[in-house]
């Protein structure tokens, strides 16, 4: 589903469905994944029927319903750039390992 296409109505409804469906599924009534949650049934109703919530409230009856592996998807993954990585590959390229006591014990030669 594009959900660039839909209103902010139509996708406040998507996420009723969505919690509606996982409460179901796990066989909880309102009043139970309410009180669990720490809100009111009248909120967790309005939830569900797609009406205006707090972010928060939406956090709570997720957590609640074990569904917040699905915020996953807001999380800010640190990107690389090309010449980046290579500038690190450099760095981290091993490097020969000189004996410092060969050195001492055979110094240059002085003709």
């Amino acid at each position: 589903m594009d959900y660039n296409v839909l209103s902010d109505t139509a996708i406040l409804q998507k996420l009723g469905e969505f919690v509606k469906h996982h409460r179901m599924n796990q066989q909880k009534s309102q009043d139970q994944l309410a009180t669990e949650a720490g809100m009111s049934r009248s909120t967790l109703s309005l939830l569900e029927r797609g009406e205006k919530v707090n972010l928060i409230t939406l956090i709570q009856v997720l957590r609640v319903l074990n569904q917040l592996h699905w915020l996953e998807s807001f999380e800010v993954k640190q990107e690389i750039s090309p010449m980046d990585y290579i500038k690190l590959q450099k760095k981290h390229e091993r490097q020969r390992i000189r004996n410092v006591n060969m050195a001492a014990e055979n110094p240059p030669s002085e003709w």
